[in-house]
């Protein structure tokens, strides 16, 4: 746990993605070497993820922010369309067995690991345009997609701030703050599912355990302040691809694993 928080929280402030790509497939190998009960392994490797994210978000966001690249003014708009998504992404989630989130979160991960390959960066300077019918739907999309998958929405959000005209930088440090409303709402919609399911896994409160919160949220804090940094002083564009070809490698082992559940 100790050796897989590093990367979590560098990766999380250097793309704005709160760790929880990341994060995910560590804590599903984790606790699959547990031997934690199969029904129930994906919701505790998601509600878990989400309960780390909250603290390594906030970290980035505030990181992020001290470079002038977070538009805190979009999310009270856009974050309440978010968390409607959240909230009803943690509901069908419940009810999905891990089997089915696994093969939802290798498909998801392969979907975003084409777009860091094939993006290109626009370096021209557009007008940002995002009025409230693409924010209602691309708001209520990301949240309801992330909530299942343990993700802060990041790969989805950055995509669609470019799309309307925010730079890239500001796209991520953006997204971060949309990050943690979703891993917060995320959170305690698994803590609570988990508590209704009567789910009763060793070590964890609801669908989040509590070991992995105690180890990951330290480490984490700190490596998404110096991702957050680093991001402002490199070449983002040949991280990102090899970030898309990272992606690609834990959609793979997610699909094997899907086939032997």
């Amino acid at each position: 746990m100790i050796c897989a928080a590093i990367p979590v929280g560098f990766c999380a402030g250097l793309f704005g993605i709160g760790g929880g790509l990341i994060s995910v497939p560590f804590l599903f190998f984790i606790f699959e070497t547990l031997n934690i009960e199969k029904q129930y392994l994906m919701h505790l490797t998601v509600g878990t993820a989400f309960s780390i994210t909250i603290m390594t978000s906030f970290v980035s966001v505030f990181t992020h922010n001290k470079h002038g690249v977070v538009d805190f003014n979009l999310l009270k708009s856009f974050g309440i369309f978010v968390v409607l998504g959240v909230i009803c992404g943690t509901l069908l989630a419940a009810f999905l067995e891990t089997k089915s989130l696994v093969l939802m979160f290798s498909i998801i991960v392969y979907l975003f690991g084409a777009y860091l390959l094939l993006v290109q960066e626009n370096k021209k300077k557009n007008k940002i345009k995002f009025k409230t019918m693409p924010k209602l739907i691309s708001g209520f999309l990301s949240g309801f997609v992330s909530a299942p998958m343990g993700i802060t929405g990041a790969m989805i959000n950055v995509p669609i701030l470019k799309y309307f005209g925010y730079p890239i930088k500001k796209a991520i440090g953006t997204a971060a703050a949309v990050g943690f409303i979703i891993s917060l709402f995320g959170a305690i919609g698994f803590f609570l599912s988990g508590l209704i399911l009567n789910a009763k896994l060793p070590l964890s409160i609801g669908f989040i355990n509590i070991p992995a919160f105690i180890i990951f949220v330290p480490i984490t804090m700190f490596m998404a302040r110096v991702g957050a940094n680093t991001v402002h002083s490199m070449n983002k564009v040949k991280i990102q691809r090899l970030f898309g070809i990272f992606l690609y490698v834990i959609g793979t082992i997610f699909i094997y694993r899907f086939l032997n559940l």
